[in-house]
């Protein structure tokens, strides 16, 4: 028999130039949800994502004559806002060399700090060599436009692997995570504290109560309650509050959303006789439950930790979750639990200098990164012992 045809690349300036169906079939576990079809075009569709923002779709798909066999997420940048991974300090040392940073390829899904496949390959197909192909693909892809530099954002190991053996530089971070051990309850997860701090847990549990605030999820059918006005509110209540704050969704993404992927929405809600006062907007895939965006319209002591970190992991345990990431940043979900988790991202510079200076810095960084993980899960506050629940 003779070997098959090489795949064919194209580049896609909008995910509706895909077949929804042929995109969704190349999805397993790990590229849910925020690889789906609909999310994507959610994203795009409501003006959330577009060149207005400085991402620019320019999705890249492998085709074997009418089938799609590989694809991954990708967008033009002009800037790095909206990424999660900082390379701001790369740009400006650049810039000092008189090389261009911008405009860049970045393979990622916009404004999402979750780890996830970023290189898609359909079933049946040779994954490894899929894999190595987009790699490849993405290199050539942006070296033929004169782009700076290809990035990765928030591979799985298993692809970031495959990514350093094409030739990029890889990159570590560390995310807060809540990660199931087998709790039956979530009395099991305090029982792993410290006295102190369990105590402590739970007066910020108790919080609610004494503020006549009440706490649920919304999920499946009763998510017709829930208003995308109010969710647009919500999220703009938190990203207003910082100077560097920028509000990329729109109302329309969240009603887009509810109406498209139901399935993988639920809302927090802390309410006060029938009165919103703030809430949560997560996703959940086959697995994992997300944390994205919160606001409130009401300033209360512990409200933020209720809503966006024991309501959740209480509600993970309930349903069995493996765990629970509630988002990039904050070292206070350490001392409640939360413990520290790698994330990886794979860079490859096209300046010969640039690259060799950021392949250096990324050595001492993993060095450092590496060195701190002891330290971050001593300070989580949990028992010494092995990581599972006591017995009752």
């Amino acid at each position: 028999m003779s070997d098959p045809l090489p795949p064919t690349l194209r580049i896609h300036r909008a995910i509706t130039e895909v077949p929804r169906g042929a995109w969704d079939a190349l999805l397993d576990d790990a590229g849910r949800p925020f690889l789906e079809w609909a999310f994507l075009a959610a994203l795009e569709e409501s003006g959330s994502v577009g060149p207005h923002v400085g991402w620019h779709p320019h999705h890249l798909t492998l085709w074997r004559g009418a089938r799609l066999v590989a694809a991954a997420p990708a967008y033009l940048k002009d800037d790095s806002h909206g990424e999660f991974v900082a390379d701001g300090a790369w740009a400006t040392a650049a810039e000092r060399l008189g090389v261009r940073y911008y405009p860049k390829l970045v393979l990622a899904v916009p404004f999402t700090p979750v780890t996830g496949r970023r290189l898609l390959v359909a079933p049946g197909e040779d994954r490894p060599a899929r894999e190595a192909e987009l790699a490849l693909a993405a290199l050539e892809y942006a070296r033929a436009r004169s782009f700076s530099s290809v990035h990765v954002l928030f591979p799985t190991e298993a692809e970031t692997q495959a990514l350093e053996a094409a030739g990029y530089a890889v990159r570590l971070g560390v995310q807060y995570q809540w990660r199931n051990t087998g709790y039956g309850s979530f009395e099991d997860f305090l029982g792993r504290f410290h006295t102190r701090r369990r105590n402590q847990l739970r007066r910020e549990l108790r919080a609610p109560a004494t503020q006549g605030l009440t706490l649920r999820t919304l999920r499946g059918q009763a998510l017709s309650e829930v208003q995308p006005d109010d969710l647009c509110r919500l999220y703009a209540s938190t990203v207003d509050k910082y100077p560097w704050g920028m509000r990329f969704l729109t109302r329309d993404f969240f009603a887009r959303m509810l109406s498209t992927l139901p399935h993988a929405c639920e809302v927090v809600e802390a309410r006060r006789e029938g009165r919103l006062v703030a809430g949560a907007f997560n996703l959940v895939g086959p697995r994992a439950l997300y944390g994205r965006y919160w606001g409130c319209f009401e300033e209360h002591p512990f409200l933020h930790f209720n809503v966006c970190l024991y309501h959740p992991v209480a509600d993970a345990i309930s349903r069995g979750l493996e765990r629970f990431e509630p988002g990039a940043g904050g070292e206070h979900k350490l001392l409640r639990g939360f413990e520290p988790s790698l994330t990886w991202s794979a860079h490859l510079l096209f300046h010969p200098g640039v690259d060799r200076a950021v392949r250096s810095f990324l050595e001492h960084e993993r060095a450092a990164v590496l060195a701190g993980l002891p330290r971050w899960q001593a300070e989580t506050g949990f028992k010494r012992g092995p990581l599972v629940p006591p017995t009752r």
